[in-house]
């Protein structure tokens, strides 16, 4: 289930008797104030050492995504950002693991971090995201890493490691920075995609579209 934010939920009650103008302007300025942190805090987004990164590390426009491994939103707007990353070839796509919705997501997150230990987080990455259905318990978790070729013992080590629990802590001192308590929550180069109006729910953003837009900014 989608977590939405309780900014949100209370502007909906308090705000439910203004007209439909009126309310497109509480978006735009819930949006600039979104956008006003996710540029306070770029250098945190985009030059984390310890946050892994796909696509093209020297890319002109950074994707950023917070997430979760039983995010089904995330999945289902995986193959776009995929296929974006592929053909764009310029996007320097930055993955925030952000496990918010279950005991198993944490699982899956450490697993996700420790795997980039050996080399294989885009591999486990892409595995974890096409796999359907909920992670029932850690041994799907396990299987799946087992499936990519990652070394199960040294992983299962990896993950207990300080480097994962503190790379997981900065993650969310981040979010609660950004004010993002929703996955997924997607930032394009200072702009903020993260259900803070019609425009920025998951099936209803164009990457695209905010990729040529960031571009033409800079």
């Amino acid at each position: 289930m989608r977590i939405h934010t309780t900014l949100i939920s209370a502007l909906v009650i308090a705000f439910s008797f203004v007209a439909l103008g009126s309310a497109h302007a509480i978006d735009a300025t819930l949006q600039k104030e979104a956008d006003d942190r996710a540029v306070r805090y770029a250098l945190d987004l985009k030059q984390d050492p310890g946050t892994p990164i796909m696509g093209n590390p020297n890319g002109d426009v950074t994707v950023i995504e917070f997430f979760d491994y039983q995010c089904p939103f995330c999945k289902a707007a995986e193959p776009r950002l995929k296929e974006l990353v592929k053909t764009d070839g310029n996007i320097k796509f930055v993955i925030k693991d952000f496990p918010i919705l279950s005991p198993i997501s944490i699982i899956a997150s450490k697993a996700a971090l420790a795997a980039d230990m050996q080399g294989k987080h885009a591999a486990f990455h892409n595995a974890m995201m096409g796999h359907r259905g909920s992670l029932e318990n850690e041994d799907r978790v396990f299987k799946i890493a087992a499936n990519v070729g990652l070394d199960i013992d040294r992983l299962k080590e990896d993950m207990n490691s300080t480097a994962v629990t503190d790379q997981l802590f900065e993650n969310f001192n981040l979010a609660r920075k950004l004010r993002i308590n929703v996955v997924p929550g997607y930032i394009v180069e200072g702009k903020v995609l993260s259900g803070l109006s019609s425009d920025t729910v998951t099936s209803a953003i164009d990457f695209p579209k905010e990729v040529a837009e960031a571009r033409a900014k800079n």
